[in-house]
């Protein structure tokens, strides 16, 4: 296979990154691993999509650190490849992280993939799909029963109202962005700075107001979603648990928080069935759901992180299993492609 993985920036990758997972594990299987930021794409005159792109030196990696080593080395392949010839685009960038410095970056892979899949080329997540889940209104469109409960507002009134009906205590947070930053907790102890959040936050947009769950107390459980379903390979689902640390409410790695083994039941994989129809009809292959107790806290369809996480806790490398699952699209699709061709070549 021939796959293109879209980055915010290829000098910001990290060794514990889950697409410097995907990417080394593909090499290692014999498969190309072009790495391509937002400013490399181009429709040229011929109307073919093409970006400059690079790919690590080497066909075996055992570490992360030694893949990106040679993926910014001097001896790094850089090429201006034909983006309409890859087996399969993976769109791995987090627009929220270019949404104030570079607002022009947040589409381009949404732009230029769906031109892409006019021409054959598997483009995951789909474009059309992510289009949808451009801020955290999309959240809102999963069933309400999964959802904390929620008002979505830049009215202060409504704000203040929605607190109080929640005796005092609930989470603010910016529709757009990610990573847990904005996020605040109101209760009886900051309840007189409500009026700072809400001016601090209305600034760049709207305001989501949820209810406070309990049981984020406890943390979060993240499990990852592959095709529809729950990642599982050999036995192990893709999941680890995010727990914050002291009155920090957010349970983020890098904002604090830590991670422990997580314990997949039957309230997780409930939230799962109920949330898959919507994910495959949207074309989300691989997703990240964050749970707290019964509850769905965030759905992450741009770029899920922490494969890493999962496979320290359950000794698994699921990357593995996202390359069998696109070693077997490709398949597919190169067979009906085939068909598709001896069929119209059987009726000139």
């Amino acid at each position: 296979m021939r796959i293109g993985f879209l980055v915010n920036d290829v000098a910001t990758e990290q060794a514990g990154y889950s697409t410097t997972r995907l990417a080394m594990s593909a090499i290692n299987r014999g498969h190309e691993a072009w790495v391509i930021s937002p400013g490399d794409f181009a429709y040229d005159p011929d109307e073919k999509i093409r970006a400059r792109a690079v790919h690590a030196p080497k066909d075996k990696y055992v570490k992360g650190s030694a893949y990106l080593k040679g993926l910014m080395s001097s001896k790094a392949r850089h090429r201006r490849i034909t983006v309409d010839d890859l087996d399969v685009l993976m769109l791995r960038n987090d627009p929220s992280q270019d949404a104030i410095n570079r607002p022009w970056a947040t589409g381009a892979g949404v732009d230029f993939g769906r031109i892409a899949m006019r021409n054959g080329v598997i483009v995951l997540n789909d474009p059309n799909g992510l289009d949808k889940a451009a801020n955290k209104m999309y959240f809102q469109l999963f069933p309400e029963e999964v959802r904390p409960r929620t008002v979505i507002t830049r009215d202060r009134d409504e704000i203040k109202e929605f607190v109080k009906e929640e005796g005092g205590r609930a989470v603010v947070k910016p529709l757009q962005g990610s990573g847990g930053q904005g996020v605040f907790l109101v209760d009886p102890s900051t309840k007189k700075n409500l009026n700072q959040m809400i001016d601090a936050l209305t600034r760049d947009g709207y305001v989501i107001v949820q209810e406070y769950l309990e049981k984020a107390e406890e943390g979060d459980t993240r499990l990852f979603m592959m095709n529809g379903q729950p990642l599982r390979h050999k036995g192990k689902y893709a999941a680890f648990r995010r727990i914050r640390q002291g009155d920090d409410i957010r349970s983020n790695v890098h904002a604090g928080g830590s991670i422990a083994a997580a314990e997949i039941g039957e309230a997780e994989l409930r939230i799962a069935e109920i949330v898959r129809p919507k994910l495959v009809a949207d074309g989300m292959f691989l997703v990240g759901l964050d749970i707290v107790g019964d509850k769905l806290m965030e759905v992450n369809v741009f770029s899920p992180g922490g494969l890493g996480s999962a496979q320290k806790f359950e000794k698994v490398n699921f990357a593995h299993a996202i390359i069998d699952s696109l070693e077997r699209k490709c398949e597919y699709s190169n067979y009906y492609r085939r068909r598709f061709s001896n069929i119209q070549m059987a009726t000139l």
